[in-house]
């Protein structure tokens, strides 16, 4: 029986191994979390830096060429963009899907359809503020993220994270609406991604009457993370009770 007893020891031994603890894999999920963190947010920083030291340079100059300064690296923080909503839909983390979800079709599709397929637009003012806002938020989002992930709580970081968002969510979903309506004559005078309907119909449907349907997401979408925002803030910080007097 004690031989019996230690054998069984040993397999369990063996297969916690193989399996591997509860501890590891939450430590193996920090450091993949952390990594990811600490890359989307030097991406991030990278933008917000080059499109600060340009516009103290160049001033408004600068707001002309940001799209071909910059649209790499954006292209690349977007795309990995992907991976947090991924998370999100696995379990990797706790955040919801739906407002990550929002955000990053939101913002690819500015990104890849508004200002990657028209050249006409990629020489906008506007993509400086799409850009600077996208970047200014996520600095301190990631960081944030990052310094969670290995038990540090700044509490300067932490009230910005749970702060900033106010004025510049509603200022970046502003620059988004401007250069959807600054694209619109320009998909209508090129008729890129417009389509006729076949026999008997016949009817052309020009793109532009799918963005002004997106104007109106934009909005919706605004709304919808905003409330998610006001949610963490206020499990963060609490209500303040009135006092009765």
């Amino acid at each position: 029986m004690e031989l019996r007893a230690k054998e069984e020891e040993r397999l369990n031994k063996l297969r916690l191994e193989s399996e591997g603890s509860p501890e590891t894999l939450t430590n193996l999920r920090k450091g993949y979390l952390f990594m990811y963190n600490l890359v989307q947010f030097l991406g991030f920083s990278w933008i917000f830096v080059n499109l600060t030291v340009r516009f103290c340079i160049l001033g408004k100059e600068s707001f002309y060429d940001t799209f071909h300064t910059v649209a790499d690296m954006m292209y690349f923080c977007q795309m990995l963009a992907v991976v947090e909503t991924i998370n999100a839909a696995i379990g990797v983390t706790t955040s919801p899907v739906l407002p990550s979800l929002i955000q990053l079709l939101g913002r690819n599709f500015i990104l890849f359809i508004i200002f990657g397929t028209m050249e006409e637009m990629q020489n906008k003012a506007v993509v400086f503020f799409v850009f600077y806002l996208w970047s200014a938020i996520e600095i301190f989002r990631y960081s944030f993220y990052m310094l969670t992930c290995i038990d540090m709580d700044w509490k300067v970081l932490t009230w910005l994270r749970y702060t900033l968002w106010i004025p510049l969510y509603p200022l970046g979903c502003l620059a988004e609406a401007v250069s959807v309506i600054q694209s619109i004559p320009i998909f209508n005078e090129t008729g890129r991604f417009s389509f006729t309907l076949p026999y008997p119909v016949k009817i052309k449907v020009r793109f532009s009457f799918f963005l002004q349907i997106y104007l109106i997401m934009i909005f919706l979408g605004l709304y919808i993370n905003f409330r998610h925002l006001y949610k963490q803030r206020r499990r963060r910080y609490g209500q303040k009770k009135k006092k009765i007097h």
